[in-house]
């Protein structure tokens, strides 16, 4: 089956006749055929091999303009115009973008802590080149690649292991950054703008799967900007909202912390994680190269990422994984009218401070109606900032009260 309808390109030849050009015309001389008084008409088989040529054209001008890929090459005659030549392989653009790519993704091997060097019994990751100054090459990673070691190596793409210096993570972005000596190493990966991703833009993943290292897959971008929700703690209550880019490229388990490239051979995502259940195929995601680097350089300059500190422990007064019952509602005396909002399990720092404690029910933060810890924390990285002061909200034994609160830098864990 073709990629077009039959009917959208026509070899049929109009039945009109054509004019004959007026007596004694100088620059409209018909060419009259030996022998008879009428125009000489184009062969069938002429009219089909400058269709046929025509058609062919049309169809790989579209198929390049439609998938992106250099069916075509312009280039600049003698004459001044341009013309065409047609390139062999259609797919050399990710070959290319992969060639310039490769040498700055490394293999991330975390050795789990009483393990030893044992690599059957340790984590593997991917990692991406980004920086090299000062004698060290700096690589971003997935902060769940690292988690819960102090003992990293790091394999190139021609398989030198380098000992690995964790500079700093982030738990919130899942993002993490390491050290290693530059030795042997001077490919920077570009990075590339993330806001200008297309829906079906072609991609290429690169990284450590299952420890096969330096792996190549393809697809495109399924969806640009997805919102998915994460629990940072691992403890199953979701806790906060990760921007994602989804894509049908093969993830797989140690992808995560690899290259998300596009045609351009520029880094546009940092692989993360995939949707891995029955009957489930080609949900993987990347976080967006712009909200990567953001963090990436808060932990070049702090080691850490600095945000707002509130110093409360929470539970949605709406959970559905454990949803408060009759009775518990009752104790905390609410009206009627109070459907959602976050109970405080705990209160410590500029909450403690503020007077904040147990079984008050956060419901507003600055006048904004906060409906789950999710919100709670969205509104305090996206909004606030470390020294500000915000207006809380919240009903203690079945009465409003507000209080005004400084917030803080997060205490070192």
């Amino acid at each position: 089956m073709g990629l077009f309808d039959d009917d959208f390109y026509s070899a049929k030849v109009s039945g009109r006749s054509l004019k004959t050009p007026a007596s004694g015309s100088r620059h409209n001389k018909a060419r009259w055929s030996r022998g008879t008084g009428r125009l000489r008409r184009p062969s069938m088989l002429q009219t089909a091999a400058v269709s046929g040529a025509i058609g062919a054209m049309v169809a790989i001008l579209l198929f390049g303009f439609i998938t992106g890929l250099p069916g075509t090459t312009a280039f600049t005659g003698t004459s001044g115009y341009k013309s065409l030549s047609f390139s062999s392989d259609p797919y050399e653009r990710i070959i290319q973008a992969a060639a310039k790519v490769r040498p700055a993704v490394v293999s991330i091997v975390n050795y789990r802590e009483g393990q030893g060097a044992v690599l059957a019994d340790s984590a593997l990751g991917s990692g991406v080149v980004f920086r090299i100054a000062g004698g060290k090459a700096y690589i971003m990673t997935n902060n769940h690649v690292v988690e819960g070691s102090e003992d990293l190596e790091v394999v190139t793409v021609d398989g030198e292991n380098k000992k690995a210096e964790l500079i700093g993570r982030d738990r919130v972005t899942d993002i993490a950054v390491l050290a290693v000596d530059d030795k042997h190493m001077d490919t920077v990966a570009e990075i590339g703008d993330s806001s200008r991703l297309r829906l079906g833009e072609t991609v290429i993943a690169i990284g450590n799967p299952l420890g096969l290292g330096d792996t190549l897959t393809s697809g495109i971008i399924s969806y640009t900007n997805r919102i998915i929700p994460v629990s940072i703690n691992q403890d199953g209550v979701y806790d906060w909202e990760q921007s994602v880019i989804q894509t049908d490229a093969a993830i797989n388990e140690g992808n995560s912390g690899g290259a998300l490239v596009d045609l351009n051979g520029q880094v546009i995502g940092i692989n993360t994680m995939k949707i891995a259940d029955t009957g489930v195929e080609g949900l993987g995601f990347a976080i967006p190269a712009n909200e990567v680097m953001t963090t990436v350089y808060d932990l070049m300059d702090d080691g850490e990422v600095n945000r707002p500190y509130l110093g409360v422990y929470t539970v949605d007064l709406e959970n559905p994984y454990a949803p408060i019952d009759d009775e518990q509602r009752k104790e905390l005396k609410l009206p009627d009218e109070v459907k959602s909002g976050v109970i405080v399990l705990e209160s410590h720092g500029p909450a403690e401070e503020a007077g904040l404690k147990l079984n008050d029910v956060i419901t507003a933060l600055d006048e904004k109606p906060i409906k789950s810890t999710l919100e709670l924390r969205r509104y305090l990285y996206n909004h606030k900032e470390i020294g500000d002061k915000m207006d809380v909200t919240y009903y203690r034994q079945g009465k409003a009260e507000k209080v005004t609160v400084t917030l803080t830098d997060k205490p070192s864990e």
